[in-house]
């Protein structure tokens, strides 16, 4: 487990070091978030239709993606101070220029400088969690990181639909007091420990993917499990608004940011009281509530249903975490410590390419036959990404020994 080395100025301690890295996550999926409850007005004020608002959303996975491609092993070289560092100004750049936006093609320029900070700082937010546990707590490290990212995205969902629905300036507020969490995140990360002992000593050079040796059906396990969580994500946060507000007849924000932040509380929870269950209880679980949260936020659409979408929200955001732990769980305890930013940050290369493509998709869906046709596609298609990782989880035999 890691230990700091000594660097010079004042650091935090291990356990302050822990939760801001947990802060850290928090920020990444309120970022993520912030926009789900103004797609609708982005919609009203600048004429835009589904296939535009769901590209607004699918502008942050593809270049973060990008990013996770590139610079996904940065923090096993350069530390995860540093990586985090850089990721928060990028975020903070990304959030500014949706508080200043006169238009969408600022949004569209903010979306992307928010993919580039989070794709810089997730993975080693969370590995660093793992860093900076204590000896034999890689299960409270993943579910604490799983209700760190829950956490982050009910803020974006409440504290935005609050601020849009009842503050002044509805469309730039919520960004601004946004920046003040950035910042003070960023303060408390400048003073994290600047190396830790389990730093990869070779220098940092363009891998791509990282897979270490013999965890091939690990790493695809997790990918599946991480990528059904990201695609019930993707109906959620760009989908999740216009569904509550055209089909199900919510027309106030905050009433419609609760109902959002009811799948995000739900993640936490799960989170925290699952942490213990083994990979395979996790997946199986996250199968068979996605699909059954995604059936009900269908059946809500087609019924104009508050109730019904109301318990899509509860089970779909049970699913979502489920397989997300599940998946988070198998890349921390069996990648080695030199290699887990880069492979956890090659299991969110692809689940955020999963995410965006589920958000381009199922927008020129709704632009063209509604959003309940574009709910009617997406079922299946994410239900049958689920039941894959479920065989994977069931049938890839746990390895007996890694070689970095």
């Amino acid at each position: 487990m890691a230990r700091t080395k000594t660097s010079p100025g004042p650091t935090l301690g291990r356990r302050a070091s822990f939760w801001t890295a947990a802060a850290v996550a928090a920020l990444a999926l309120w970022t993520s978030g912030a926009p789900s409850v103004s797609y609708p007005l982005y919609a009203a004020e600048w004429h835009l239709t589904p296939t535009t608002t769901n590209a607004i959303f699918a502008v942050y996975p593809i270049v973060l993606v990008v990013v996770l491609i590139v610079l996904g092993d940065l923090s096993d070289h350069i530390g995860r101070r540093a990586s985090i560092v850089l990721g928060l100004v990028a975020v903070l750049v990304g959030v500014l220029l949706f508080a200043l936006a006169p238009n969408v093609v600022w949004v569209f320029v903010g979306r992307a400088f928010m993919g580039l900070g989070v794709g810089l700082s997730l993975s080693p937010a969370s590995a660093a969690m793992v860093d900076f546990s204590p000896p034999g707590q890689v299960a409270r490290a993943s579910s604490i990181t799983t209700a760190a990212t829950a956490t982050g995205l009910a803020l974006a969902t409440l504290v935005g639909g609050a601020l849009v629905q009842y503050a002044p300036y509805p469309l730039h507020l919520d960004y601004w007091v946004l920046a003040v969490v950035v910042t003070g995140v960023l303060v408390l990360a400048w003073f994290l420990p600047r190396h830790v002992a389990n730093e990869d000593p070779r220098p940092w050079r363009l891998r791509g993917l990282t897979v270490p040796r013999g965890l091939g059906g690990t790493f695809a396990t997790a990918v599946l499990a991480v990528s059904a969580a990201y695609a019930l994500g993707s109906v959620v946060l760009a989908m999740g608004a216009q569904i509550a507000r055209q089909l199900v007849g919510s027309s106030n924000v905050l009433v419609t940011g609760a109902l959002l932040s009811v799948s995000a509380i739900v993640i936490g929870v799960v989170a925290v009281v699952s942490r213990r269950l083994p990979a395979r209880w996790l997946i199986g679980s996250g199968t068979v509530a996605s699909i059954l949260g995604l059936g009900l936020l269908t059946l809500s659409a087609s019924a104009h249903s508050l109730p019904l979408f109301f318990a899509g929200m509860v089970l779909g955001g049970a699913g979502y975490s489920f397989n997300f732990l599940g998946g988070l769980t198998l890349v921390n305890a069996h990648a080695p410590a030199t290699h887990r930013a880069g492979m956890l940050s090659s299991v969110l290369v692809v689940a955020y390419l999963v995410q965006g493509a589920a958000a381009l998709l199922l927008g020129a869906i709704a632009t063209s036959g509604g959003l309940a046709v574009a709910l009617d596609v997406g079922w299946p298609a994410i239900g049958v990404i689920c039941v894959a990782a479920l065989v994977l989880v069931l049938v890839v035999r746990r390895p007996r020994a890694v070689v970095a």
